[in-house]
């Protein structure tokens, strides 16, 4: 699978539950803007057959490379991003996963019986990366138990393995060159934007700044029959600035990224 074929795929799968996505790409379209992604981000467990580990090596058959580790201590993950080896043009992945074995041991135990169900043979495509949930759904009482502990847990339990975010590229904008330009075009269109630590994330002096909007939202029936809106998937932005070497910047940042996180919180 070519890598442009891969995020197509991607993409569509990821608007079918964030339509706010699709609406805002669309937004910026009509104003002649061209939007490219900057990068693209997966939650996974680890300890199981899609650890990431184990989902790397597809990544690295579309021809990307490990640069970076990152560590989140307060949010029980540890992650890495990747870039693709000749086309600097494609998008990088942010893939991180959570250390379950930090959680407190009800949590352990839900997450256990979900891992258990997933095939040791799971990764044998790309097309892993789009699979969703790999295990039975969950009840809304076991939901509320990882709600309670990890926020990102209880997100994964129900959206399973997928894009968590495509991210707008600002340096690709031509009439909203600057973070604020493009919040201030969200805001005055109505969307909900992540706040936590303010509305940006990062400083030009860090070379990354980052927003997001808050996750769409979607009526979930869980395994006992009762309903809840729950977060789903959300839309970043990214502004890179370039480094004294006179090279952009291209990692990520693990305190911008700690409160990116939190887009997909319930509260």
């Amino acid at each position: 699978m070519k890598p442009a074929d891969f995020f197509a795929s991607l993409w569509d799968h990821y608007t079918d539950v964030t339509p706010q996505a699709h609406r805002i790409q669309q937004l910026f379209k009509d104003h002649g803007e061209t939007v490219l992604n900057d990068h693209v981000a997966f939650r996974t467990f680890n300890n199981s057959p899609v650890s990431l580990e184990k989902l790397e090596p597809q990544l690295e058959a579309l021809g990307y490379q490990a640069y970076g580790a990152f560590i989140f201590e307060s949010k029980h993950l540890k992650a890495r991003c990747y870039k693709h080896k000749t086309d600097a043009d494609s998008p990088k992945v942010f893939l991180s996963e959570l250390l379950v074995e930090e959680l407190p041991t009800e949590c352990q135990d839900i997450i256990a019986k979900f891992v258990a169900q997933i095939p040791s043979d799971a990764v044998q495509s790309p097309a892993i990366f789009w699979a969703g949930k790999l295990w039975e759904t969950p009840t809304q009482a076991e939901y509320l138990t990882l709600a309670e502990h990890s926020e990102y847990a209880a997100w994964l339990s129900t959206m399973g393995l997928q894009a968590n975010h495509f991210t707008v590229s600002i340096n690709h904008l031509q009439k909203f060159p600057t973070i604020e330009d493009v919040n201030a075009l969200l805001l005055k269109e109505g969307y909900a934007l992540n706040q936590v630590g303010g509305l940006v994330k990062g400083t030009p002096d860090s070379f990354l700044e980052q927003s997001s909007t808050m996750a769409d939202k979607i009526d979930y029936t869980f395994a006992d029959g009762k309903q809840k809106t729950i977060p789903s998937c959300f839309y970043e932005f990214a502004r890179r600035h370039t480094m004294p070497n006179g090279v952009l910047f291209d990692s990520f940042i693990e305190g911008n990224a700690d409160k990116i996180f939190d887009s997909t919180n319930t509260k």
